[in-house]
Order: structure tokens, then sequence, then C-alpha cells
């Protein structure tokens, strides 16, 4: 019995999305239009399971870069409307296109001239002749047993949101970057951190010049802490690098290792990298080259910087 009341309620929701693909609203082009070209915020409001649906929907359109929020319509008749400028667009939803919170505060955003499309299942209702836009989506039988609990109607809401949602993204030229930049905690965001951002910069370098002795090297390694020293010329270019590996070597094969400057031991140059190359090429170099640390160059000048493996393992690329 209960399977066959889920596969009912399935059946319908899918239904309405279903209707809504192939009655795409003739308003929806147009409404795309209007809140991609919309100089303020997209303003959601809707009642109980509308107002949900606003919600959600508005964080959509805000994760993918369109600054959106939810107004509750009682609480905006009683001093919330000073939320909304006259630069904003407001988005309303309502089934029947009757709910009377909402039909109130229409009648103010009216009077100040704020622009609207309606969501609603009834194109005659009162909401949707007074809006500028209407989408109908076409909901006349919810799934509930009864006809009464927004379900269908919630969930057709939903989608034709998320269609909206995306449109406007596409038609702003919203892209992956976009979206990481307004996702830095998430793992989009970390794929699209700069080497820049990343790098070991200023005093943070360890370096040394060509002559320095290499008890000098042994120290700069120690404090810096990167199992590396970078070494440079006066100018700061960098001449050549010296890992703590070298250090290995060169005790295993000479009888008097701090003899030498660090000239002698360094491997001249170093595996370099931009600093506005991502950090995910930056991590493939150094899997590809087996090394620990890139140095961040740019042509021939100074040495902008050092990345270590550790700092890509700091903000959990891999």
């Amino acid at each position: 019995m209960s399977h066959d009341i889920a596969r009912q309620v399935l059946e319908t929701e899918a239904n309405a999305i279903r209707n809504l693909m192939e009655n795409i609203p003739e308003d929806f082009d147009p409404a795309v239009e209007l809140i991609a070209g919309c100089a303020g915020r997209v303003v959601f409001t809707g009642l109980g399971k509308s107002g949900i649906i606003c919600r959600k929907i508005s964080a959509t359109m805000r994760s993918t870069g369109t600054p959106a929020l939810f107004m509750h319509p009682a609480e905006a008749i009683h001093g919330d409307l000073g939320m909304v400028t006259g630069n904003d667009l407001v988005i309303a939803i309502s089934n029947s296109g009757t709910t009377e919170e909402i039909l109130e505060l229409l009648a103010v955003l009216r009077r100040i001239g704020i622009s609207l499309i309606a969501i609603t299942s009834n194109p005659d209702s009162p909401l949707a002749t007074v809006a500028d836009l209407h989408l109908d989506v076409g909901v006349r039988r919810e799934a509930c047993p009864m006809n009464l609990a927004p379900t269908a109607s919630t969930t057709a809401s939903l989608a034709l949101g998320d269609a909206l949602a995306m449109a406007v993204s596409v038609k702003k030229g919203f892209k992956e970057e976009d979206f990481a930049r307004l996702h830095p905690g998430g793992k989009l965001g970390k794929r699209f951190l700069k080497v820049g951002e990343l790098m070991h910069s200023g005093d943070q370098v360890p370096r040394v010049t060509a002559d320095a002795a290499m008890k000098d090297v042994i120290y700069e390694m120690s404090r810096k802490a990167l199992g590396m020293t970078t070494v440079q010329d006066d100018a700061g270019r960098l001449l050549g690098v010296i890992t703590d590996g070298d250090l290995r070597r060169l005790m295993e094969r000479d009888p008097d290792p701090l003899a030498h400057a660090a000239s002698e031991v360094m491997h001249k140059g170093g595996v370099c990298i931009d600093a506005d190359e991502l950090a995910t090429a930056a991590l493939k170099l150094l899997e590809e080259k087996r090394i620990t640390s890139l140095m961040v160059c740019d042509g021939e000048g100074p040495l902008k910087g050092v990345l270590h493996v550790h700092d890509l393992w700091g903000v959990g690329l891999f």
C-alpha cells in the first residue's frame, strides 16, 4: 500500500515537471532578460511552503552570480519592506495566486514602481494579472491524495526556479571561476586557487648568496623549514636551489662537506612556475618532477616566492 502511494506521488510530481518541459511558460525568456538586467537584487517572496521554495531558489541565484534574497510577505508589510530598493525586482510565488499577504504586499510594491514576476498555477488569478510577467507552472492537481498539501506545485515551482537561475547564469556569462570565487570553502574553490595565493614570499623564502658557506646554508634551511634554500644574486634573481637531499648526498661523498660554498652544491636554476598558474597545475608539476618545491618566477626578474607541497596539502587540494 505504501509503495503504491509513493509511486503515485512520485509519478504526479514527475508529470508536473514533464508538463513544464513540454510547456515552458511564454514569459520565460522575458523573465530571464529581466532578471539578468536587474541593477539591484532579486527579491523572492512567498508564504508557507512557497516561502521555503523561495528561499532555496534565492540561494541558487546567489551561488550562481545573481544577488538575491528572501522577504517574508507578512513581515514585509510590517517593516521589512525597507529591504527593497527601487532597483530591485520581486518574484512572488503562490500556487493559487490568491495569497492575501502577497496581494497586500504587491499593492505597495506597485505604488513604488517595483517590477514583478509571478509564479503561479492560475493565469487568471489576481497575482498573475497584476504582474509584469507571469510564469504558469501548470499544476492542476497536487500529489497529495486529498489534493491539499502543496507537493507537485512546490516541486514544479522549484524546478522552474532552478531553470530560471541556470538560464540567467548562462545569460550573464557565469563561469566555473566565478562559481569557485563564491564558494571559496568548497572543493571547486580550492581547484581555482592560484600559486601566488599559496606561495611563501618575502622573508618566508629561504635564500643565500652564491658564496655563502655551507654552515650558513644549513642554518637558513633549518630556520625557514622548507627542506631547501634558494641561491640568489644581489638583484634577487634565482641562481640555483639546494635541497636537504643535496646536503645528504654531499655528506655521503665528501669528508669535509662544510668546506664548500653554496654555488658548488646548488642545482643551477630550478623548476619554476608563474604566480598566476592554478594550484592544480603546480601539483601536477610537482608530481611529474618528483620534487617538493617550486620556484615562483616571472621571466628573468627577481624570484617571487617558493611553493612547497605542504602548502597544497594545507588547503586540502589532495
